[in-house]
């Protein structure tokens, strides 16, 4: 499985697996991984396309990007890349606890799923479709496992995003009040989805700067890292 890395010019003390959009992990999301080593972390992005010959699909495309997902083939294939990069992150010598996973899009549903099904510091999810209601049959709803999560988690979406619901946001906000660790989703009223991305025309500046200082603050505290 290839991963892109971007490490840090001083020795990071926490690390973050980052998980791409459904578009493969392209020159945003590297990127978005070189911004955590530049924070401090030392950032992996696996390719979760590795099963159907890796790549990219063009943001317009969206048709091009359901034979990655049938690839990917199920919820058990994506936690098992998930701990190929934790494995790569604890052979570096980082503990569990010194560990995030952040995603967005397809990845934002993928932090939640790693939150309720493993152990480890943080993760945060952007606009990750299909957690309250399932879009792919592969791919189940999650939201009865947010009683059991075992990872903090944080989730960050828009009100504009036609794909997810305000109504689900708000289901998924009340589930979270029973998680047995620290949880909150954070809405943004002006936002649509991939509000984040600035190749994509949805990017809305204001959003985007507050949601990836609240990634930076959270990974911040759970991590123990600044």
């Amino acid at each position: 499985m290839r991963a892109y890395v971007a490490v840090p010019d001083d020795p990071p003390t926490a690390a973050i697996v980052v998980i791409q959009e459904a578009f493969g992990v392209n020159a945003h999301i590297e990127d978005v991984t070189r911004r955590f080593a530049t924070a401090g972390y030392h950032a992996v992005a696996p390719d979760m396309f590795h099963r159907t010959g890796g790549g990219t699909v063009d943001y317009g495309d969206f048709g091009a990007v359901i034979p990655h997902f049938v690839g990917i083939g199920s919820d058990d294939a994506i936690l098992a890349d998930v701990d190929a990069a934790l494995d790569y992150l604890r052979g570096l010598g980082f503990a569990d606890r010194r560990i995030g996973i952040v995603g967005f899009c397809f990845g934002g549903r993928v932090s939640f799923l790693t939150a309720t099904h493993r152990s480890i510091g943080a993760a945060v999810g952007f606009y990750g479709g299909g957690i309250v209601t399932a879009r792919f049959p592969q791919f189940p709803a999650l939201i009865e496992r947010a009683a059991t999560m075992d990872t903090p988690w944080l989730g960050l979406f828009g009100d504009r995003d036609e794909g997810i619901p305000v109504d689900d946001v708000e289901q998924l906000r009340k589930a979270l009040t029973d998680a047995p660790v620290p949880a909150d989703v954070v809405r943004y009223a002006d936002a649509d989805h991939g509000f984040h991305c600035d190749a994509r025309e949805a990017y809305n500046a204001a959003a985007a700067t507050d949601a990836w200082g609240r990634t930076i603050e959270w990974f911040g505290h759970h991590l123990g890292a600044s």
